[in-house]
């Protein structure tokens, strides 16, 4: 595609409303938590899921308190948002498929260990209809 080609495509996108990981109208419509359950199954079934929609997709991780800094360093320039708590939930907007959602899964869980922790599972939310 040419030049002029990717400049009508960008004036001719539509305009997705915005959505923030700290959207109170949020609501969970898919998680998983167990390792053995495929991400294409868990998205296949939940009726709440909008495909079509952007979703924030959330990391539930269990990391070391002297390494939160370190994850966040790390997943800052990716777009993540990290909230520290009893469990540390990594958040991002973003459209969601289960090609994306194994490619996190596993991108979260090397990043727990080599920080000594562990990934517990994600879930995905959207706003409530």
């Amino acid at each position: 595609m040419g030049l002029l080609g990717r400049l009508r495509d960008l004036l001719h996108r539509e305009v997705e409303p915005a959505l923030s990981v700290d959207d109170p109208d949020l609501v969970v419509v898919a998680e998983a938590f167990d390792v053995a359950e495929a991400d294409s199954a868990v998205l296949a079934r939940s009726p709440r899921w909008r495909a079509e929609e952007p979703a924030v997709l959330r990391h539930h991780l269990s990391i070391p308190a002297d390494q939160v800094e370190r994850a966040r360093e790390l997943l800052a320039p990716d777009g993540w948002v990290l909230v520290a708590g009893d469990v540390l939930h990594a958040s991002r907007v973003q459209k969601l498929d289960a090609l994306h959602c194994a490619q996190e899964r596993s991108r979260m869980a090397s990043l727990a260990q080599r920080l000594g922790g562990d990934a517990l599972g994600w879930d995905a939310l959207q706003p409530a209809r």
